[in-house]
């Protein structure tokens, strides 16, 4: 069952629209996290608003919101208020431009959400948009206001629906240039960049998130908080020691090469998934002659 939806609205190109409604494409899990404690006491130290001037507690349901004007002078704004506000992109995610899937800078790419269709009128127009962005290789960009903020957002096909990603603003984004500026410009060599590309070759295999994005890191720290809590004197990972400027790069490409090349390479999902099903279709053949499936059972 899918998460409550965050945005519910209408997508519009041109004088096409459709009633749309948008999900978190991302999840957080549970972490080790850490709470402050008065050392003496080990007791948790609680955070509690407080006026500055009375000294008393306020309750967090009582608290109003106030935008400061002026030194200590604030105007009030009310929850029903900022309910009511509404500007286009309030109700609507007008695509207004459609740029290549190749021209997209993923440094500008923010919070990814699920695009899917309200209800079953509006699958068809929704699903007739989407396969003509997919045929011609195109993302929209448009607008939509989430959590009291317009943000830019870039929209394209994904899996049977759409993926959509608000955009940082570019004065968010820092300039490349001052980070870069020391960095040669003049050729480099070109049987080293060859053995370098043989190295990546070696290396090469297909998107697996779930190889590279376990957080290692919480893992070891988990394991550490579990053994104090057992009363265990914590083992602490030992990592591999950090590398050493290279001195002769053509040296260490080679080795590297050599290195890289007596390893097999790591079988990508979709050799193994063809693996599996080679398996299955030869025992199903298999199972057609009892012989032949005593042979493979024995």
């Amino acid at each position: 069952m899918p998460p409550r939806p965050t945005w519910r609205g209408f997508l519009r190109v041109s004088l096409v629209s459709c009633p749309v409604r948008i999900y978190p494409a991302t999840g957080g899990r549970e972490r080790i996290s850490f709470h402050l404690l008065n050392p003496e006491t080990k007791n948790r130290i609680q955070m509690r608003p407080t006026d500055p001037e009375t000294g008393k507690e306020v309750p967090r349901s009582e608290l109003i919101k106030g935008y400061e004007f002026d030194k200590g002078r604030y105007v009030i704004v009310d929850k029903e208020e900022l309910d009511e506000l509404k500007i286009e992109s309030s109700e609507t995610i007008d695509l207004q431009r459609f740029v290549d899937v190749d021209e997209l800078d993923p440094l500008y790419l923010e919070s990814p959400y699920y695009m899917a269709p309200e209800g079953k009128l509006a699958d068809e127009t929704f699903r007739v948009i989407r396969q003509a962005m997919e045929n011609k290789n195109v993302a929209g960009l448009g607008r939509v206001v989430l959590s009291t903020h317009e943000h830019g957002i870039v929209l394209m096909p994904h899996d049977k629906g759409m993926l959509l990603n608000t955009l940082r603003p570019r004065y968010e984004v820092r300039d490349a240039k001052e980070y870069f500026e020391e960095i040669g410009t003049g050729a480099v060599d070109k049987e080293m960049v060859q053995l370098a590309e043989r190295i990546l070759e070696q290396k090469a295999g297909e998107f697996d998130p779930d190889e590279f994005a376990e957080d290692r890191y919480q893992t070891a720290l988990r394991q550490l908080v579990e053994q104090k809590i057992k009363g265990e004197k914590p083992v602490i990972p030992k990592v591999s020691p950090r590398p050493s400027n290279v001195v002769d790069l053509m040296d260490a490409l080679k080795k590297s090469l050599q290195s890289e090349g007596a390893k097999p390479p790591a079988p990508s999902k979709r050799r193994a998934r063809a693996g599996r099903e080679r398996e299955t279709a030869e025992t199903a053949h298999a199972a057609d002659k009892p012989g032949l499936l005593l042979n493979l059972t024995m």
